[in-house]
Protein backbone atom coordinates (compact mmCIF):
# COMPACT_ATOMS: atom_id res chain seq x y z
CA UNK A 1 0.00 0.00 0.00
CA UNK A 2 1.27 3.83 -0.79
CA UNK A 3 1.11 6.03 1.58
CA UNK A 4 0.49 9.47 0.99
CA UNK A 5 3.29 11.93 1.42
CA UNK A 6 1.98 14.76 2.49
CA UNK A 7 5.38 17.09 2.72
CA UNK A 8 6.16 15.77 -1.02
CA UNK A 9 2.75 16.64 -2.24
CA UNK A 10 3.15 20.13 -0.73
CA UNK A 11 6.25 20.66 -1.78
CA UNK A 12 5.09 19.76 -5.52
CA UNK A 13 2.26 22.24 -5.22
CA UNK A 14 3.93 24.80 -4.07
CA UNK A 15 6.94 24.73 -6.28
CA UNK A 16 3.78 24.62 -8.69
CA UNK A 17 2.20 27.82 -7.56
CA UNK A 18 5.57 29.60 -7.22
CA UNK A 19 6.13 28.20 -11.17
CA UNK A 20 2.98 29.71 -12.33
CA UNK A 21 3.91 33.30 -10.45
CA UNK A 22 6.73 33.39 -12.24
CA UNK A 23 6.02 32.72 -15.46
CA UNK A 24 2.69 35.13 -15.32
CA UNK A 25 5.56 37.96 -13.98
CA UNK A 26 8.15 37.48 -16.34
CA UNK A 27 6.97 35.58 -19.48
CA UNK A 28 3.21 35.87 -20.15
CA UNK A 29 3.08 39.79 -19.40
CA UNK A 30 6.39 40.76 -21.02
CA UNK A 31 5.01 38.80 -23.96
CA UNK A 32 1.90 40.75 -24.38
CA UNK A 33 2.94 43.90 -24.13
CA UNK A 34 6.15 43.26 -26.43
CA UNK A 35 3.72 41.86 -29.26
CA UNK A 36 0.32 43.77 -29.01
CA UNK A 37 -1.10 46.47 -29.05
CA UNK A 38 -1.27 48.56 -24.98
CA UNK A 39 -4.98 48.13 -24.78
CA UNK A 40 -4.65 44.31 -25.77
CA UNK A 41 -2.16 43.50 -23.55
CA UNK A 42 -3.52 45.16 -20.64
CA UNK A 43 -6.93 43.07 -21.52
CA UNK A 44 -4.07 39.73 -21.51
CA UNK A 45 -2.72 40.61 -18.47
CA UNK A 46 -5.52 40.74 -16.81
CA UNK A 47 -6.62 37.56 -17.96
CA UNK A 48 -3.82 35.86 -17.26
CA UNK A 49 -4.03 37.68 -13.64
CA UNK A 50 -7.39 36.73 -13.19
CA UNK A 51 -6.80 32.76 -13.49
CA UNK A 52 -3.88 33.10 -11.45
CA UNK A 53 -5.65 34.65 -8.33
CA UNK A 54 -8.02 31.65 -9.13
CA UNK A 55 -5.50 29.10 -8.74
CA UNK A 56 -3.74 30.92 -6.14
CA UNK A 57 -6.95 30.34 -4.10
CA UNK A 58 -7.56 27.33 -4.59
CA UNK A 59 -3.53 26.13 -4.19
CA UNK A 60 -3.31 28.05 -0.49
CA UNK A 61 -7.04 26.20 0.39
CA UNK A 62 -5.04 23.25 -0.63
CA UNK A 63 -1.58 23.76 0.79
CA UNK A 64 -3.24 25.37 4.05
CA UNK A 65 -4.66 21.48 4.61
CA UNK A 66 -1.40 20.01 4.07
CA UNK A 67 1.08 22.96 6.32
CA UNK A 68 -1.76 23.00 9.22
CA UNK A 69 -1.78 19.48 9.89
CA UNK A 70 1.98 19.05 9.63
CA UNK A 71 2.10 22.02 12.36
CA UNK A 72 -0.50 19.98 14.39
CA UNK A 73 1.13 17.37 14.47
CA UNK A 74 4.58 18.90 15.22
CA UNK A 75 3.01 20.65 18.04
CA UNK A 76 1.74 17.56 19.62
CA UNK A 77 5.03 16.33 19.14
CA UNK A 78 6.03 19.61 20.80
CA UNK A 79 8.47 19.98 18.17
CA UNK A 80 6.55 23.37 16.99
CA UNK A 81 3.85 25.88 16.96
CA UNK A 82 0.22 25.08 15.05
CA UNK A 83 1.18 28.82 13.69
CA UNK A 84 3.90 27.48 11.74
CA UNK A 85 6.22 29.73 9.76
CA UNK A 86 4.59 27.69 6.88
CA UNK A 87 0.84 28.20 7.87
CA UNK A 88 1.57 32.06 7.83
CA UNK A 89 3.70 31.78 4.86
CA UNK A 90 0.12 30.17 2.93
CA UNK A 91 -2.06 32.76 4.79
CA UNK A 92 0.35 35.85 3.57
CA UNK A 93 0.56 34.56 0.25
CA UNK A 94 -3.45 34.29 0.37
CA UNK A 95 -4.14 37.45 1.84
CA UNK A 96 -1.68 39.05 -1.11
CA UNK A 97 -3.88 37.69 -3.62
CA UNK A 98 -7.38 38.79 -2.28
CA UNK A 99 -6.12 42.87 -1.37
CA UNK A 100 -3.96 42.63 -4.19
CA UNK A 101 -6.84 41.39 -7.12
CA UNK A 102 -9.98 41.16 -5.92
CA UNK A 103 -9.70 43.99 -3.05
CA UNK A 104 -7.69 46.82 -5.82
CA UNK A 105 -9.57 45.32 -8.82
CA UNK A 106 -12.81 47.92 -8.50
CA UNK A 107 -10.86 50.84 -6.94
CA UNK A 108 -8.53 49.94 -10.74
CA UNK A 109 -11.84 50.23 -12.73
CA UNK A 110 -12.74 53.38 -11.18
CA UNK A 111 -9.25 54.74 -11.40
CA UNK A 112 -9.29 54.36 -15.15
CA UNK A 113 -12.66 56.48 -15.70
CA UNK A 114 -10.88 59.68 -13.24
CA UNK A 115 -12.99 58.54 -10.05
CA UNK A 116 -11.14 57.78 -6.63
CA UNK A 117 -8.72 59.28 -4.21
CA UNK A 118 -6.04 57.49 -6.11
CA UNK A 119 -4.92 57.39 -9.52
CA UNK A 120 -4.73 53.69 -11.83
CA UNK A 121 -0.97 54.13 -11.55
CA UNK A 122 -1.24 54.41 -7.81
CA UNK A 123 -3.07 51.64 -7.45
CA UNK A 124 -1.58 49.19 -10.39
CA UNK A 125 2.04 49.66 -8.28
CA UNK A 126 -0.14 48.39 -5.29
CA UNK A 127 -1.11 45.69 -7.34
CA UNK A 128 2.08 44.44 -8.34
CA UNK A 129 3.71 45.18 -5.14
CA UNK A 130 1.11 42.38 -3.41
CA UNK A 131 1.66 40.38 -6.67
CA UNK A 132 5.85 40.17 -5.67
CA UNK A 133 5.16 40.24 -2.13
CA UNK A 134 3.16 36.66 -2.78
CA UNK A 135 5.72 35.48 -5.32
CA UNK A 136 8.37 35.52 -2.16
CA UNK A 137 6.00 34.28 -0.22
CA UNK A 138 5.24 31.29 -2.70
CA UNK A 139 8.77 30.68 -3.06
CA UNK A 140 9.67 30.55 0.38
CA UNK A 141 6.81 28.10 0.77
CA UNK A 142 8.17 25.84 -1.59
CA UNK A 143 11.83 26.13 -0.45
CA UNK A 144 10.73 25.16 2.91
CA UNK A 145 8.62 22.38 1.78
CA UNK A 146 11.68 20.85 -0.38
CA UNK A 147 14.02 20.90 2.67
CA UNK A 148 14.93 17.18 4.23
CA UNK A 149 12.99 16.35 7.26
Amino acid sequence: MVRFDTQRAGAVLASVWAGVVLAVAFIGTPAGFALAPREVAGQLAGFMLSREAVLSIAMSAVLFVIVRRQARDAARARQGSVLSANVLLVLGALFCTVLGHYGLRSAMDAARVGQGALSFGALHGLSVAFFGLKGLLVLALAWRLTAPR
